[in-house]
């Protein structure tokens, strides 16, 4: 029942070339940064990535992204990443774009065994209808399209099949765990982190303050341990080593 490991390269140690791995986060919001790193200091490489966006900067997974290791991404937003635009459209990275909402619910769904569901969201587009460019060729030519999905009408209403998604390993990031994998995230840092948690077979969560067996109320717990396969603790200086994606600041009014 403890799923501590001593460290963050222990925990990703059997992580191979290839894995699909559902990451936690949104921009810099709750990424599970140390983890990550551990990934690339592994030298693990041909990554399918399923997340709310890749990174920003030098942060997050833009750590794996700028070292050309991630083959695939599945995900909702790429912002502000411009080497995630540039690798996208030189034909280096296949994405698979998708409604936000629905992402959450394709991880949800992987998790809690629904192998699919129907939702409006997409319906009369080329999210339903295919044709969105997942591949380029390097030449401005689309390489892979994304093929059409099934659409059925309810009540009247046309909705699109949308899969469960699971993945070989997940990667989280908590505020508070205890040693048998119950987890509590802090505020917006909550985000993608349960969902992803539940579609992965292994789960790994980096946690900022590791407590015992029985020292989080029940009713506390955002995540029960079943999800949780290990647990690393992090450092005083890792828990508070936390990236503003963009840092927005009022200048305070001077009275005289």
């Amino acid at each position: 029942m403890d799923k501590v490991v001593a460290s963050a390269a222990e925990a990703v140690a059997d992580v191979p070339d290839g894995a699909s791995l559902a990451v936690g986060g949104f921009g810099l919001s709750g990424i599970p940064g140390v983890l990550i790193q551990a990934l690339h200091d592994a030298g693990v490489t041909g990554l399918d990535v399923v997340s709310n966006n890749c990174g920003a900067g030098e942060s997050g997974l833009a750590v794996l992204l700028t070292s050309g290791r991630i083959a695939r991404v599945t995900g909702s937003y790429i912002g502000g990443n411009k080497e995630f635009a540039r690798q996208y459209l030189g034909g280096e990275i296949e994405l698979e774009l998708i409604p936000q909402g629905t992402l959450a619910e394709r991880l949800r769904a992987g998790g809690c065994g629904i192998p699919a569901f129907y939702t409006p969201a997409g319906v009369g587009t080329q999210v339903a209808d295919g044709g969105l460019p997942w591949r380029y060729d390097g030449g401005g030519g689309v390489a892979v399209a994304s093929p059409a999905k099934e659409v059925r009408d309810f009540a009247g209403a046309a909705y699109v099949l949308e899969h469960g998604i699971t993945t070989d390993f997940a990667l989280v990031r908590a505020a508070k765990g205890d040693r048998h994998g119950n987890l509590v995230f802090n505020k917006s840092a909550r985000n993608f982190n349960p969902l992803a948690a539940m579609a992965g077979r292994i789960t790994i969560a980096e946690v900022e303050e590791l407590v015992e067996p029985g020292a989080i109320d029940p009713d506390q717990v955002h995540l029960p341990g079943i999800f949780v396969q290990r647990v690393v603790a992090l450092s005083p200086e890792q828990a508070v080593d936390k990236q503003i994606e963009n840092l927005t600041v009022t200048q305070r009014e001077v009275r005289v």
